[in-house]
């Protein structure tokens, strides 16, 4: 997919896909929100993840213990102590992925931006 083919993108969008931003904690629009379906990646449609997936992890944020299988690639961030994750299809920027916290039995939790995903509800 070449980027004119992407979704067209508000400013706060880009700001957190793009330029890697942080939507502030507690007011993502899926940060409290438990509906069942899946997460697609905000800007190229890829399949993110699974609600069956996600918990409440009191972080602020929409929190998932596991990704769909090859949809996120972790990279070190910039600031050397966490690791981002981004949408292996189009290399949106998702949020980070922490691990040995205990939350869940994968041991990991994808923190990520709501404005990263849409949601699309279980047919």
């Amino acid at each position: 997919m070449n980027d004119n083919q992407y979704n067209a993108l508000t400013p706060e969008e880009q700001y957190v896909i793009e330029q890697k931003g942080t939507e502030r904690p507690f007011t993502g629009e899926y940060d409290d929100f438990y509906e069942q379906g899946v997460y697609i990646c905000r800007k190229c449609n890829a399949e993110l993840y699974s609600s069956s997936d996600k918990f409440d992890a009191h972080c602020g944020w929409p929190a998932f213990d596991r990704e769909v299988s090859g949809a996120v690639n972790q990279l070190p961030d910039p600031d050397g102590m966490r690791t981002e994750i981004e949408c292996s299809n189009c290399g949106g920027h998702l949020g980070h992925v922490f691990f040995g916290e205990r939350f869940t039995p994968t041991n990991a939790r994808h923190c990520v931006n709501s404005l990263s995903m849409r949601f699309v509800p279980k047919q």
